[in-house]
C-alpha cells in the first residue's frame, strides 16, 4: 500500500441518500488508519452502519486503500463505503482486548498486545454473584462493561446483573451511547420508557421475560415482588454510559433557583432532594 498521506474529506449518512450527519477532513495513510478515524466518528454519532461518502475519484483502476475497504462502488464519480464496524474491525483484526492500563477514549480502548491476550480476557465471571442493594434505591448494577470486561471491547455490546431489594428502584436514567434489552431472572419488575413524544410503554415482566428500551430515551425499573427480584441487562456498546435523571437535577451545586426554574418544583422540595442526594446550592 502505498505510504504517502492525502487528504480527504469524508461525509457520513445515514443510508446512501440522507442527510449529512457529520463531514469531517483528516489525512489518511492506509487502510488501518482510515477504519480506525472512521470508527471514531461513528461512536460519536451512535451508529452501527455508516454511508461514508470520500473525496477520492472512483475508477477502474482504484489504489491499494480503495482495494481494502469493504462494500465500494462509484457513486457521482466518488468513492462510496457502505461501512459497517463490526464487517471493517474484522478486515484489520478478529478482536481488540482492552489494554486496561492506557486511558479509555471515545472510541474505546486500545489493544492489548496479541500475544498476552488469554482466554481469560473473553471470560466474565463478575454477574454470578448478588449486588449490595444496601442503599437509597435499595438496587445495585454490577457492570461487564468494557473495563470489567476487556473482551468486549470493539464488539459493540456489554451486559450488567441487575439486583433489585423489596421497594427497589432504578429511577429514571438514560443511556447515550446504547439500546438496552432486560431479562428477568428471578422476580418480577415493573418497567418502562417514555418515547420522544412523551408515550409511555410500561409493562409488569415476569421471570424469562424481555423487554427492549430504545438508545437515549429516559426509563426505570421497579421491583414489583415482595422479595428481591434479578434481572441481566444487555447493551448495545461496550460503553453505554448512564445518566440518572434525579441525580442530575438534585446530585450536584446547581442552585435552587435555577432548578425550581427549570422543573417548576417549590423551593422546599428541591432542598430536600438535594439533601437526600448530596447536592448543593
Amino acid at each position: 500500500m502505498a505510504s504517502d498521506s492525502r487528504k480527504v474529506i469524508v461525509h457520513l449518512r445515514a443510508t446512501g441518500d440522507a442527510p449529512i450527519l457529520k463531514q469531517a477532513k483528516f489525512k489518511i495513510a492506509g487502510t488501518d488508519k482510515f477504519i480506525k478515524v472512521i470508527d471514531f466518528l461513528r461512536r460519536q454519532l451512535h451508529r452501527e452502519t455508516l454511508f461514508v461518502y470520500v473525496n477520492s475519484a472512483f475508477s477502474p483502476n482504484p489504489d491499494e486503500l480503495v482495494i481494502d475497504l469493504y462494500n465500494n462502488f462509484g457513486f457521482d464519480g466518488k468513492l462510496v463505503v457502505n461501512y459497517a464496524c463490526s464487517m471493517a474491525n474484522a478486515a484489520v483484526q478478529d478482536f481488540c482486548v482492552a489494554d486496561l492500563k492506557g486511558p479509555e477514549s471515545p472510541a474505546g480502548y486500545s489493544c492489548k498486545t496479541a500475544t498476552k491476550v488469554t482466554v481469560n480476557d473473553f471470560v466474565f465471571s463478575g454477574l454470578s454473584a448478588a449486588g449490595n442493594t444496601s442503599n437509597i434505591i435499595k438496587a445495585s448494577v454490577t457492570p461487564a462493561f468494557a473495563a470489567q470486561f476487556p473482551g468486549l471491547n470493539g464488539l459493540g455490546l456489554s451486559a450488567a446483573r441487575l439486583d433489585l431489594a423489596p421497594s427497589g428502584v432504578v429511577p429514571f436514567h438514560t443511556h447515550p451511547g446504547a439500546s438496552e434489552v432486560l431479562l428477568v431472572v428471578q422476580g418480577s419488575i415493573t418497567a418502562a420508557f417514555v418515547s420522544s413524544a412523551n408515550t409511555v410503554y410500561l409493562k409488569t415482566l415476569k421471570k424469562g421475560e424481555l423487554m427492549v428500551f430504545p438508545q437515549g430515551l429516559l426509563h426505570f425499573q421497579v421491583n414489583a415482588a415482595g422479595y428481591t427480584s434479578v434481572a441481566y441487562v444487555f447493551f448495545s456498546s461496550s460503553s453505554p454510559g448512564l445518566q440518572i435523571t434525579d441525580f442530575a437535577l438534585f446530585a450536584n451545586d446547581l442552585s435552587t433557583k435555577l432548578v425550581e426554574a427549570t422543573t417548576f418544583l417549590d423551593e422546599a422540595q428541591i432542598k430536600k432532594l438535594k439533601g437526600v442526594l448530596g447536592g448543593t446550592g
